[in-house]
Order: structure tokens, then sequence, then C-alpha cells
């Protein structure tokens, strides 16, 4: 008999097993979850005859099966835990067996082959078991280790199946692979060529030789479907009524716009610029992200009965009262980071100082700048190197960057780096802009200081401190500013209700993207401030499913 109240214990090992008796033997019904198929850390070794009407090993184990207070519930995790009133309610998930006895032929055989080693969890990791093993001597369960999401997976921000398309392609199964990969992915050609791949970082084979080339192995498959001359999709039309407006064709506001489309919402994107693409059309130079890229993976979005109109800014003339006006149920602001920020050192304003955003954004719309023989761009992120490198491109003979850290520090990417080193750019490093020096009504050089790493700063790096009397000059042409980026709020123009964070950011709750004006959500850039291309679409995802559950969807 029991008290009516109950206890439970979260741990199958000997102390949680006791803990059990003890609670179960004071009239208290007993709820016992261990994280493994067993209890107590018992476990029979691959060459031992099991049976599952084996007694148990121990005497507790013995008295714990045959308590009719104490209920057992193995291979489970606490998920959830909630508190009221004084009483506790949790939510517990449990995982099936992965191998059954009818369906497999020879299990002791698979396990002494097994070529998946792992730290022994049962053991405090001090020795080796197999993927698969025997795991409960009272049921006879088998069980195999399986990760509830591989790292590569957990670390890309759009949580993208690698694993599962990586094997696609392992077996030659392209068009799967690529059909998996357009699960979470609308971008396969632009992302397997200008992503910053993280998940790759994390790769397990990293720690045997080399990451597997995830992001390379992305644009395989989208490049063999191009060359075989296949559409990536085929229309979807709308069977909703309500419309959705986006403002931004960038990575985040057309995934937004692709998810909403797949679920049959009418979706019209609104871009100020005259081309497609947000930043990966005028931030991205031609020779890293190939145009017809673009246009094929945004004609797919168009394909799927997306409207967008570009010329077409939001702010002074169309504001997000009149969109509302207009009929469209709800509005996502993907409007980017694209205003350059400044200096804050004198004689910036000097003609021949050309931000680093503008100046892509001109040779991306067509334009080809003049920059003279020698070009400085100051900055360590990916911007600054596709601007050095632009530079040569359009006839600057010696190309500098300065950064005012080291290059550990260096936010961008090692292959830009590498690759901008290997075309003859110079990087020098612990230095910064102090005065920008002009002549006859133009740019002559630059001075800057020696720079020094002191304390961390809020970022966690190290404080680039100047040196005193470091002071030296760099002749000059032009010079590129690329520190960084900010929204431009002009969209935001009268009293729309939404509201921004320190100036310049969109204030939103961070798990549904919603601003602080009803029916309005934000996402990518403008939210994060300058961040890679997979965080913006994965910032679409979300936003698309925030928007799906306002609108009274599923």
């Amino acid at each position: 008999m029991t008290d009516g109240k109950s206890v439970i214990i979260i741990g199958g090992g000997a102390a949680g097993v006791q803990a059990a008796l003890e609670q179960a033997k004071a009239g208290k019904k007993v709820y016992l979850v261990g994280r493994q198929p067993s209890l107590a850390s018992e476990r029979i070794l691959p060459d031992g005859d099991l049976k599952a009407d084996n007694p148990f090993s121990t005497a507790d184990l013995e008295a714990l099966r045959q308590n009719g207070n104490i209920e057992v519930i193995t291979n489970a995790e606490v998920k959830a835990v909630s508190a009221r009133d004084g009483q506790f309610k949790l939510k517990v998930k449990a995982k099936a067996s992965r191998v059954t006895d009818e369906q497999c032929d020879n299990i002791q055989d698979t396990i002494r082959i097994c070529p998946v080693n792992l730290k022994d969890d049962t053991n405090a990791g001090l020795s080796l078991r197999t993927a698969i093993d025997y795991s409960s001597p009272e049921t006879g369960v088998y069980n195999i280790v399986k990760e509830d999401m591989p790292i590569c997976q957990q670390t890309c921000p759009v949580h993208l199946d690698i694993r599962g398309y990586v094997g696609l392609i392992a077996d030659g199964k392209f068009e799967e692979s690529l059909a998996l990969i357009r699960q979470r992915l609308p971008f396969p050609g632009i992302c397997g060529r200008i992503c910053t791949h993280p998940c790759e970082l994390a790769c397990n084979r990293g720690v045997q030789d080399e990451p597997i080339a995830i992001r390379s192995l992305r644009r395989f498959v989208t490049d063999l479907e191009i060359t075989k001359g296949k559409k990536p999709r085929v229309v979807a039309p709308a069977t909703r009524k309500e419309r959705v407006a986006v403002i931004g064709a960038g990575p985040a506001g057309l995934t937004c716009a692709h998810d909403l489309a797949l679920l049959g919402y009418q979706v019209t994107v609104f871009e100020a610029l005259p081309v497609v693409g947000g930043m990966l059309h005028v931030g991205v130079p031609e020779y890293r992200l190939p145009r017809d890229i673009i246009k094929r993976e945004v004609d797919a979005i168009r394909d799927l009965g997306v409207e967008i109109k570009t010329n077409t800014p939001v702010g002074k003339d169309l504001t997000i009262d009149k969109l509302f006006g207009q009929g469209f149920k709800t509005v996502f602001v993907a409007v980017g980071a694209h205003r350059s920020q400044k200096l804050g050192v004198p004689g910036e304003d000097a003609p021949g100082v050309t931000p680093g955003v503008d100046f892509l954004r001109a040779l991306n719309l067509g334009q080809k700048p003049k920059v003279g023989d020698k070009v400085a761009v100051i900055g360590g992120g990916n911007v600054a190197i596709d601007a050095a490198r632009s530079a040569l491109r359009v006839g600057a003979k010696k190309v500098f960057i300065l950064y005012r850290r080291t290059r550990q520090e260096m936010p961008a990417t090692r292959e830009e780096i590498e690759a901008a080193e290997e075309e003859g750019i110079e990087l020098q490093y612990l230095v910064a802009p102090v005065e920008v020096v002009a002549s006859n009504g133009k740019v002559s050089a630059l001075r800057c200081n020696r720079m020094e790493l002191g304390e961390p700063d809020a970022s966690g790096r190290r404080r680039p401190m100047p040196i005193k009397g470091s002071e030296f000059d760099i002749e000059l042409d032009t010079i590129i500013p690329a520190i960084g980026q900010a929204i431009d709020l002009s969209f935001n123009a009268g009293s729309s209700g939404i509201e921004t964070v320190r100036g310049n950011a969109l204030q939103v709750d961070l798990e549904t993207l919603a601003t602080t004006r009803a029916g309005v959500f934000a996402g990518g850039d403008a939210v994060t401030g300058p961040a890679t291309a997979i965080e913006a679409i994965a910032a679409g995802h979300r936003a698309a499913n925030s928007i799906v559950k306002y609108l009274g969807g599923a």
C-alpha cells in the first residue's frame, strides 16, 4: 500500500535503485527514470550468454523488480519540469529499443564487428564500447546508441539533415540527396558556394583526419542538376486567401516567402533595389557567386507563385500602414543591413573614401568604380576581403587590408583570407586608422597607429590599444572602410509602432520574431546585425512558422 504520494527518482544507477527501494518502503509510489536501457550499469559483455529470464546480478535489483510500488522507466529522459501549488509535473520521453531479435539474424556477430567505438557511459567513460551492445540483463534487450541530432546538424543554423544527404550521395542517389537538402534549404546552389559551413568545423570526421566537404557536396548535387537541364521545382498555386507582405528580397525574406508559398499563402515581396537577392546580389562578388545561380534559385521561388516587386521601397510612399490597408494580413520585415558604418576619424568624408558596402553594391550593379593604383581596405570580415579582392579586379595594383587585431581574431573565413593572400593582397595586423590625409581635394594617405591587445572587451576578444608614438602614413589613392553595417530604418517612417533596440536593430520576440506591432514580424540582419546568409535563411524559416500560427494555420 502507498500513502497516496508519489516520488520520481531520476537516475538508474546503483544510488537511484537504492533510493527507489527506500522511498517505496516508506509508502511512496515511486517512478524510477534511467537514461540507459539497463539499471545500475548492468550490461552483459558481447560473449555472454544472455536470456531474458536470467536473475539480476544483485539483490537490490531483484528486490526492485518484485516491489509493486516501483515503476521503472528505462531508456528515457526527463525533458521538462513544471511546478504549481507544490506539485511537480514532468515530461518524460522514452526511447524505443532499436534492435529486435525478430529482425536481426545474429546480433552477437553484429556487436563484434561494429566499427563505432564510444566512451562507455556506464563506466564513467573510462573504457570503450561499441555503438550496439547488450544493455539489459533483466529483459534481454539490445540497444544502439544513437544521437538525437548529429553535431553537424545541430551546428547548421537551418538544421540540414547532413548525414542523410551525404549518405544518399555516397549511394549515388544524387536527386534524392538534393530533394532532402531542399526540405530545409531553398538555396542549395548559393549556399554550396558561399556558406561559411560551421557544420564542417564541428564535423566528427575532423577528429580522425579532415571534416567531410559538406558544402562542396551540396554544390555538387546542385550543379549536377543544372548540367542535366532540370528545373528545381514545380508551381505551387495559392490555396489560401490570406496575403502576406515581405519587405526585402534577401535570403531571409525569400526563404519566408518560399515557405509560405509552399503552404498556399499569397506572398508579395517588396524590394528597394533593382535586383533580387539582397546582399547575395549586391554584396557578394560575382567571382564567388555567379549571377545565373542566384537567378535560377530566385526563379524557383517565383515559380511557386511568389510575386517580387523590385524598385519598390517601403517607407516614404508605400508604408506598412498602407500595406495593411491593401489587404495584407501580416508583414515580414527582412531589410538586411545595407548601411555602412563610419570610421569616426578626421577626414573620412574626403573624395576617395568609399565604404565597402557601397563599393561592392556599385560594382555588382554593373558599375566599375575607379580606385587608382593603391587601395587600403579597413576591416577584418568577409566584406573587407570581398572589397579587397574586387579592387584588384577593377585595376588596383597594390591592395592592403588593415586590421586592428591579429589574424586569429579576424572574423573572415580562413579560406577567403588565404585566397586574398594568394592574389597578392597584403594583410597588416594590429593597425588602426587615426586620420585620412587629403591633398588637392582627394585622399593622399591614411595615418595609422600600431596597436597591441589589452584586456577582453564586450565581444570577448582582447581590446586593441594604440601604441604611443607609433603613428605612420600609407600613401593611397582609395580607402575602403569595411568595419561594419547597420540597417536602414527608412522603411519604418512615421508611427509604424515598430520599436528598435539601441536605435540600430528591430526589437522582436526572440522565439516568434514578432515585433512590437501586431501582425509585423522581423528577422535576419535587421534583427541580429550583419550575419551570414545561412543564419538569415534560418530566420526566414522561423518567421514563416510564426506567421502561419498568427494567421491560424496548422
